[in-house]
């Protein structure tokens, strides 16, 4: 890969003047382009087959949709890198679009990772739970499913069905009687010695296959094992194999579609309208659905189905290996090259269909049917918050409808664990993306100071800012800042705007009425009088909605914060005690306490601590002492 160098350094032309005047530098070589503004702010990433051809197709005045017209005409730069090959050409060029957000690109907005359902088998009896990120840990993985909420259901069924554990190595290790799970029929209590390794390893084994596609099989069996219960007059055996058969059946029924002719794909429907567009995806996998989710990526008025879908296929697959099949709803330019990159990234062949009949077509009609569903509902959803967004701006003076709202509210006991909560809404409702928590870390603060706990927020926030986006040109600065308080918090906060050159964002307190009923909410504004809107305004509802969402995160911040420092073990502090070491020294003394109790002698007595880390954790707990 080689970066070609710009024209010489001289005031260069406009537009089509400007694209001109490069292809005299450029050869039929494959590479990524990138188009500039005045600002230095990329416009826009393309790749090609031939940079020379591609380039040389925009130095044309006519011919062009109002989009790319658009984007000529504020083109006052261009950048290259030219590659090896064509398809190195298409990765590079959706790597970019992820990075840079070009305004005039097709843009995936919302690119989570999926979670999936993990079998540990770093331990004798296996530990079955949600797994989320980079497949690191030793065992067997099933996914991806559609979200969190498809996997939780699918869990908490074969808990019921497979009696497998989900807690803790460490959780495990500390057990001396069974828990709540065992006492509801959701774990068989290992941890206990209530069964056997071997039946242990056979229930893992029939979970693997029942997540493998391999479930009729498993319930045939277990069906066999009811009847032989039941000949047998063991009716309470007989009863908990119905009620696994259930648990497994409940799994099917909730995935709704089990295709027998596709094992392993992912089903794409793409449906478009009024310059938006939705994608719905499929996840199948062992002949399972494993849920959908829908996509709204950023599109253009005079942007194709085929651009949207190419660009949606590689934006997707940039951080995610790709199924066997890749099944959509319509075709895409560069066929060829997408199934090689997609071949290449998951180390095997991948195939790019878009069926015209048979049973992959009615699956990508139903694929098709949920995105049109989706998108009417958003779009019915976009036009009302822009209307509460008009509101908005009406009713606090703005001067045009607010693109980016912050809204910020604090939660502590008495000062403990104190966190700050900063919630993010726009034209498309909340941004949960932008969301962000502030630990409260100031040492000098009164325990309950919300004036200063609102001061260090607001301080890091706009630090942050000046520092990420000095010249407020990335969509990072917020158009409105809503505070929980009344006139003494929007004085606080004001001096802080104002502190940091930043007290034209207008900013508005939220405070309770008299009563603190809801309903009856005074708003102010710095160097005006207290306002209240009428009861039944929807713009007040709006803001109500805002502020409870604020107040929603900020407690889940702080219960999560307080939990973590409930069970915080001190022996996660000791330098060169790890998972294994500290299991062992739990193993031997029963709890942390005991550990910090124990002399010198017993602590080099338990097996893997060496005589030196038996010291280092002697002296760890007699320092702190």
């Amino acid at each position: 890969m080689s970066d070609t160098p710009d024209t010489a350094a001289q005031p260069q032309p406009v537009g089509h003047a400007c694209i001109q005047g490069y292809l005299k530098t450029l050869d039929s070589s494959p590479g990524v382009y990138r188009m500039l503004d005045a600002q230095a702010r990329v416009l826009y990433v393309g790749k090609a087959r031939n940079l020379r051809a591609r380039v040389s197709s925009y130095a044309r005045p006519t011919g062009h949709t109002p989009r790319i017209a658009r984007m000529i005409r504020e083109t006052v730069k261009m950048m290259f890198l030219t590659t090896r090959t064509e398809t190195e050409a298409l990765l590079l060029e959706q790597n970019l679009i992820k990075q840079l957000k070009p305004k005039y690109n097709v843009l995936l907005r919302d690119d989570k990772s999926f979670p999936n359902i993990l079998l540990a088998k770093d331990h004798a009896f296996p530990q079955i739970k949600k797994h989320r990120g980079a497949k690191k840990e030793k065992g067997s993985y099933f996914g991806p499913f559609a979200s969190a909420g498809a996997v939780n259901r699918t869990l908490n069924q074969l808990q019921k069905a497979f009696l497998l554990r989900n807690c803790t190595d460490a959780m495990f290790t500390s057990r001396t009687r069974p828990c709540l799970l065992h006492q509801i029929k959701r774990c068989s209590a290992p941890c206990t010695g209530l069964i056997s390794e071997t039946e242990y390893a056979e229930a893992v084994r029939d979970a693997e296959r029942f997540l493998s596609g391999r479930s009729t099989k498993v319930q045939e069996e277990l069906a066999e094992q009811m009847q032989l219960a039941s000949d047998e007059m063991e009716f309470e055996r007989a009863a908990a194999l119905r009620d696994r058969i259930r648990a497994l059946t409940s799994v099917q029924t909730a995935q709704g579609i089990n295709p027998r002719g596709v094992s392993e794909a992912d089903v794409i429907g793409l449906h478009m309208d009024s310059g938006q567009a939705c994608v719905q995806v499929f996840f199948i996998r062992s002949n399972q659905n494993w849920g959908n989710r829908d996509f709204y990526p950023r599109v253009g008025a005079d942007v194709s189905a085929a651009e949207v879908m190419e660009a949606f296929l590689g934006q997707f697959y940039d951080n995610k290996e790709p199924p066997r099949q890749v099944i959509v709803s319509d075709a895409i330019e560069n066929a060829d090259l997408m199934t090689e990159a997609l071949s290449e990234k998951a180390g095997r062949r991948v195939e790019l269909l878009v069926p015209q009949r048979g049973e992959k077509a009615e699956l990508v009609s139903g694929a098709l049917r949920n995105a049109r569903e989706s998108l009417a509902r958003r779009m019915s959803e976009s036009a009302t918050q822009i209307r509460l967004l008009q509101g908005l701006a009406e009713a606090f003076g703005l001067e045009a409808p607010p693109q980016r709202i912050e809204v910020y509210d604090n939660s502590h006991i008495q000062g403990t664990n104190a966190v700050g909560g900063m919630i993010v809404s726009g034209p498309d409702g909340f941004m949960k993306n932008s969301y962000r928590k502030f630990n409260i870390r100031g040492d000098d603060l009164t325990p309950g100071d919300d004036f200063g706990m609102m001061k260090e927020v607001l301080t890091r926030r706009f630090t942050r800012l000046l520092k990420e986006d000095p010249d407020r040109n990335k969509g990072l600065w917020p158009d409105l800042l809503l505070i929980d308080g009344g006139a003494g918090q929007v004085s606080a906060v004001y001096g802080i705007m104002e502190e940091y050159g930043v007290e034209d964002i207008p900013m508005v307190g939220v405070a309770k009425g008299i009563d603190r009923d809801q309903g009856k909410e005074e708003f102010h504004r710095i160097g005006e009088s207290p306002f209240a809107l009428r009861h039944n305004d929807p713009v007040l509802y709006f803001v109500q909605r805002l502020r409870d969402e604020a107040h929603r995160f900020a407690i889940g911040t702080h219960r999560a914060k307080r939990a973590k420092s409930m069970s915080a073990n001190p022996l996660d502090d000791i330098p060169g005690v790890g998972a294994t070491r500290k299991r062992a020294l739990l193993t031997h003394f029963g709890s942390a306490k005991a550990v910090g109790r124990a002399n010198l002698a017993d602590l080099k007595a338990v097996d893997g601590i060496s005589d030196t880390l038996a010291e280092t954790v002697y002296d760890f707990f007699h320092e702190k002492g």
